[in-house]
């Protein structure tokens, strides 16, 4: 039996509250983009939101996440608020980073996030290393460690996937299959597109979700995952295939030149959230009005999420010094 199937009412409904959250918070930020209010690259992953909620629903609260340059939705999957979140998009004080982080390099320690980074594939050593802390502690913890497919390529995954292998840590690599790395299809720079399967060459379980725009699909494959990392059983390297709707980054000047219509409409058919909203209905968790009041719910969220960005204040010239150092520089001799 499936760990879903005794998922209560309330559980499902977080899952596409999640998954709404996601959604509307990234199509708010590609209009900050749009009107010239948000500058510098962003990342969104629309259409992808199944992987991200499936995976850090099947989380215990104070399991960590590492997340990749595309990032806004994993502390969000992870139960995140909004204010801060936007704040710290928009540069501002109140942002989860003090608007020293943006976009790209987001962290959010009361949910376990550990950060993120635009340099490709750089989170998954800290990740193992959260991940060994982890056993030397005895905390029960587990990571789960999100990389993109071009990250794939990067040396630094195999050396962690067997450092990770020889001590058995309790860490869950999971490949974000959206079958793009910028604008480069995975299938021109890969013999084997299945990259779970190179799990085997470490002696560690390679897991591939075909349907990874299902989210319950998704859920149970990491809750078997995090059963056997902290089992003390050792890693799982998980492949979800899914989609990213938007281009690479908005604003990207090669917009739509990579993709063409009949792909995106194939996609565009396997919406995650509208597939669930469909299968809540049909198995009587919740009907239309519900579900269209869920939707006002999490938009009204994340217009207050806009509004608390917007009213706060830019950080001080001064605070550029701090959280730099143990100890402060001297700026004179």
């Amino acid at each position: 039996m499936t760990q879903s199937v005794t998922l209560e009412k309330s559980r499902l409904i977080e899952i596409q509250r999640r998954m709404l959250r996601i959604r509307k918070f990234e199509e708010a930020v590609k209009r900050l983009v749009s009107r010239g209010e948000l500058p510098g690259a962003v990342h969104t992953s629309i259409g992808q939101e199944a992987e991200v909620v499936g995976s850090c629903m099947a989380l215990a609260d104070g399991d960590y996440i590492t997340g990749n340059h595309r990032s806004h939705g994993h502390p969000i999957g992870k139960g995140a608020p909004l204010n801060r979140l936007m704040a710290e998009l928009l540069g501002k004080q109140t942002g989860i980073c003090k608007g020293k982080g943006g976009s790209m390099h987001l962290a959010d320690f009361d949910r376990g996030s550990l950060g993120e980074s635009g340099v490709v594939g750089s989170a998954i050593p800290v990740a193992t290393g959260a991940a060994l802390s982890c056993k030397k502690l005895r905390s029960r913890r587990i990571v789960l460690c999100f990389f993109g497919d071009g990250a794939a390529g990067q040396g630094v995954l195999y050396e962690c996937l067997n450092m990770a292998a020889v001590w058995s840590l309790p860490i869950i690599f999971l490949c974000e299959n959206n079958q793009y790395a910028s604008l480069t299809p995975l299938r021109e720079v890969t013999k084997e597109p299945r990259i779970s399967k190179r799990a085997a060459g470490f002696g560690v379980a390679g897991v591939a979700i075909e349907n990874g725009q299902d989210v319950l699909n998704v859920y149970d494959a990491v809750s078997e995952a995090a059963d056997r990392a902290r089992g003390g059983i050792g890693p799982t390297l998980v492949e979800v295939l899914t989609y990213r709707y938007s281009d690479h980054s908005e604003g990207l000047r090669h917009s739509g030149a990579h993709r063409d219509s009949g792909e995106m409409e194939f996609w565009r058919r396997r919406d995650p959230i509208l597939l669930f909203a469909s299968r809540l209905q049909e198995e009587g968790m919740a009907n239309s009005n519900e579900l269209d009041a869920l939707a006002i719910e999490v938009q009204t969220e994340v217009q207050e999420a806009l509004r608390f960005a917007m009213q706060s204040p830019f950080p001080n010239a001064e605070d550029a010094f701090s959280d730099l150092y143990s100890e402060p520089i001297p700026l004179s001799h």
